[in-house]
């Protein structure tokens, strides 16, 4: 007695376009959904460079901290919005299955 694979039971409807379209969304939340964080992090890091340009402060290590806090801060001003636009997302992913698997 001879059993089948799920893999040969349904026909495979992904093509390369949907693969693609998918990997593209991927990326753009990837990007929309760590925007803040960089933004923050760079405009914060600017701000103390300016700062310890003109205050002649050489120290490395001085920035980690603010800009640690800032992005700590930017993550629970969006967490909602940030959970909102995953969720978003992964619904989509979840709703293409039946056209995948060719039900």
């Amino acid at each position: 007695m001879e059993f089948a694979y799920p893999s040969a039971c349904f026909e495979l409807q992904m093509t390369e376009g949907m693969v693609i379209g998918l990997f593209q969304q991927a990326l753009f939340y990837t990007i929309i959904v760590s925007a803040p964080m960089l933004i923050v992090s760079i405009v914060v890091g600017l701000v103390i460079s300016i700062f310890q340009t003109a205050t002649s402060i050489q120290e490395q290590t001085i920035t980690f901290v603010p800009k640690i806090l800032a992005v700590l801060i930017v993550t629970g001003v969006c967490a909602a919005w940030l959970g909102k636009v995953m969720a978003e997302f992964t619904l989509r992913v979840f709703e293409l299955i039946p056209q995948i698997i060719g039900g």
